[in-house]
């Protein structure tokens, strides 16, 4: 039921805080989290940090993504009470790969107003210094955390023609490059650790080559993954794949993209809207002719 003509509700505001350098912060997201009512939290812990830092005595809640079913209708009901709220997340800003997209669709279907206040983004700021395509990219989040899931939604990417940008945990993050030579080939890749903390770093090269400087190492830290276009597309466009035949496209995947002739063979059935089982029965009949 909307609310009345006469009744004010109040405004959702979605907050960017630093992710590593507190400097990071815009002045307005500073004065929206002084003067809303209430600041709704992906951790109150690690926004405390950040409100201490900047004399900042707003109250503050808990929302995260094990309890936003029971606490976004309450936070929408203080919004439509006439109460402003700013949501944050540990870092960045939120909804990206954090909670938040149950509240702000239901403070929407409720006719509150969502405001975004614009400010620090792994994923943008990663992107800008990586050397890597940035004409079209698409953010990939996180990949599934088990292993032959991981693998079949990489699979799914491997024709993208743009840059791909993943965020990974430390502990995930050498079985996930393994997952990334051996599903898209030996591509270049950028990993960005730590953005804008200390201990910043980019590490640039081809897969392999980036799992052999981290090999015996400790792996720590955020991490953000970016993955350079496949030329498989690029040939694609150039040179329809039709116009190839198929034995001659699946060694110029494999070549190009350093993968099994298995996998060339998947990524050439793909190009042409065939089933693998299709492709595979065409290419052997024209090796026996």
């Amino acid at each position: 039921m909307a609310s009345p003509a006469n009744v004010k509700t109040g405004c959702l505001y979605l907050v960017a805080t630093p992710i590593g350098n507190l400097e990071d912060i815009t002045l307005r997201a500073l004065r929206v989290l002084k003067e809303v009512d209430l600041i709704a939290c992906e951790d109150t812990r690690e926004t405390q940090k950040l409100l201490n830092h900047f004399h900042i005595h707003t109250p503050t809640t808990s929302y995260r993504e094990h309890n936003e079913a029971r606490k976004a209708p309450e936070i929408v009901s203080t919004l439509k009470g006439g109460k402003n709220v700013a949501l944050v997340s540990d870092a960045g800003m939120p909804l990206i790969s954090d909670p938040g997209y149950r509240l702000v669709s239901l403070a929407l279907a409720q006719g509150i107003s969502v405001v975004p206040v614009p400010g620090a983004s792994a994923l943008l700021a990663a992107l800008a210094a990586s050397g890597l395509p940035t004409e079209a990219f698409r953010f990939c989040g996180y990949l599934p955390p088990k292993g032959a899931a991981r693998r079949k939604t990489l699979a799914g990417l491997a024709l993208a023609g743009c840059t791909l940008v993943f965020y990974e945990a430390p502990h995930r993050l050498m079985e996930m490059l393994r997952d990334v030579q051996a599903t898209l080939g030996d591509r270049r890749i950028v990993l960005a650790r730590e953005l804008t903390k200390l201990h910043e770093e980019f590490i640039r090269g081809r897969t392999s080559e980036v799992l052999e400087q981290l090999r015996g190492k400790p792996v720590r830290g955020e991490f953000t993954l970016l993955v350079a276009p496949g030329p498989a597309r690029r040939a694609a466009v150039a040179e329809p794949a039709r116009e190839v035949p198929l034995g001659e496209r699946v060694a110029e995947i494999a070549r190009e993209q350093r993968v099994s002739e298995k996998l060339a063979l998947k990524l050439a059935a793909r190009e042409r809207g065939i089933p693998r089982r299709e492709a595979y029965r065409l290419l052997h009949r024209k090796e026996e002719n």
